[in-house]
């Protein structure tokens, strides 16, 4: 225009100098400037890395997170297995006991019982030990399944002694059972131990001496 009055020498030089300045954001060096995270605001990466376990405080249904399923799967488990474990204590059963044995032939043994002094006079005394000779192998659990019965065969005043006959059924041709089961040791032992298990009353000394009490077949 032509009016303008030209720019004075020091006018140039203060454009000049303002145009020379750099801008504040932009790096000296012309590059792309990259403002790393700081310490104290980790980045996304750096928090999952932390919290190994978020993905179990994730809802599945609702307010159900996945640690409540996860535990009560495995409480569910452990209930139907301590269940299992009691109805097999249960219902389980001893083949052998319910074992219905052919007991084709009869053993029979003689129990001889002295009789101590302090006793003798005691009438009822043969009934007595009747009744606690059929108790003793009725309940045996080894030989109440063979036991038949037990009566007297010999009753002596002057020696003092009691005669029984004991008589047990068993199978026929097994000379195993015969051995083990229908030993005299075994069927003298199971009355020896009941007698010092429990004393007669009246009569507290019967069969707690060995030569007192005889077994033989």
């Amino acid at each position: 225009m032509e009016g303008a009055r030209p720019p004075s020498p020091g006018d140039e030089l203060e454009l000049s100098v303002l145009e020379g300045q750099p801008d504040e954001q932009t790096p000296l060096n012309g590059a792309t400037q990259i403002i790393p995270f700081s310490a104290a605001e980790p980045g996304p990466a750096q928090v999952n890395q932390k919290n190994p376990w978020s993905s179990c405080n994730r809802n599945l249904i609702g307010n159900c997170k996945l640690w409540m399923v996860i535990a009560s799967i495995f409480l569910g488990l452990i209930i139907v297995i301590i269940i299992s474990l009691c109805l097999l204590g249960v219902t389980y059963v001893d083949e052998d006991e319910n074992e219905v044995l052919e007991l084709s032939s009869n053993k029979t043994f003689l129990v001889m019982l002295k009789i101590p002094e302090e006793c003798v006079t005691e009438e009822e005394l043969p009934h007595l030990l009747t009744k606690r000779l059929t108790d003793v192998y009725s309940s045996s659990p080894a030989l109440s399944r063979y036991f038949t019965s037990v009566e007297i065969v010999n009753l002596s005043g002057e020696n003092a002694t009691i005669t029984y006959h004991l008589q047990f059924g068993v199978p026929s041709e097994d000379d195993s059972f015969m051995n083990y089961m229908m030993s005299e040791e075994l069927v003298l032992g199971i009355l020896l131990q009941d007698f010092h298990d429990r004393n007669m009353s009246g009569c507290e000394t019967l069969g707690l001496a060995p030569e007192s009490l005889l077994l033989y077949e």
